[in-house]
């Protein structure tokens, strides 16, 4: 069952596609500018999110398999326990209205933004990383709730003063584990159907593509204009969630 959909509307969610592979393997925090376009393109925030988790599976797999040898996995590790229960807590609130869910989102992130800029201030404690409770129950419920895990994460991974590579690749096996989780927690919600796979079976070129021209980018870009980069997408994709 293909999705009757305006050329426009097709577009947009090519764009998105692109974008999602961009972001698995050269530019983490760029796909959080997809999730309100995809609203745009489905007119359902909710529905959206089913459309669009599949998509970030397929690039999720090019992220792994780019980044294999760089990951820093061990990070991952206390991080664990708090995702999990994040994500019972997303699970639960899927039954919500997605306009008390996004907004609450969007603040959370805000709020870390700007603990990272006030610790990045403080030269007497460089070393103090900040407790992986909140950014990992924050990140579990974020990504049930509206795929929108990337800038708590993306938070997270600079204050462990990550190299890019290992910035990614941890990132990476973090969305890779996490994604497939959900599958079954969207299927239960009715967030999976046929019209939303068929769309994803036809926007999967798009997701490839962008996977191929992210792993390009990263190398072009030093270690602090990544830094940098990271932390304005995460502002204004905190800020596009209030949309």
């Amino acid at each position: 069952m293909i999705p009757s959909l305006a050329l426009w509307q097709w577009l947009l969610a090519a764009s998105c596609a692109a974008c999602v592979g961009i972001a698995k393997t050269g530019m983490p925090g760029l796909a959080i500018f997809v999730v309100p376009v995809m609203v745009l393109t489905v007119g359902d925030a909710r529905q959206s999110a089913g459309w669009l988790l599949p998509l970030l599976c397929t690039a999720d797999i090019f992220a792994v398999i780019y980044w294999r040898r760089h990951a820093a996995a061990w990070r991952l590790f206390k991080l664990a326990p708090w995702v999990l229960c994040g994500m019972a807590l997303g699970a639960i609130a899927l039954a919500l209205p997605e306009r008390i869910i996004r907004p609450g989102v969007a603040v959370i992130v805000i709020l870390m933004l700007a603990a990272h800029l006030w610790r990045q201030r403080q030269p007497a404690t460089p070393h103090i990383h900040p407790h992986p409770m909140l950014y990992g129950s924050t990140a579990g419920f974020a990504t049930t709730v509206a795929n929108a895990a990337s800038p708590v994460m993306n938070l997270y991974l600079l204050s462990q003063d990550l190299p890019k590579a290992e910035f990614i690749a941890t990132g990476a096996w973090f969305f890779f584990l996490i994604n497939l989780a959900k599958l079954p927690i969207y299927a239960w919600h009715g967030l999976l159907n046929a019209r939303s796979l068929s769309a994803d079976l036809l926007l999967a070129p798009a997701v490839v593509a962008g996977a191929l021209a992210g792993r390009r980018l990263v190398d072009l870009l030093p270690q602090r204009v990544f830094n940098a980069l990271v932390l304005i997408l995460a502002a204004v994709s905190a800020l596009l969630l209030f949309r």
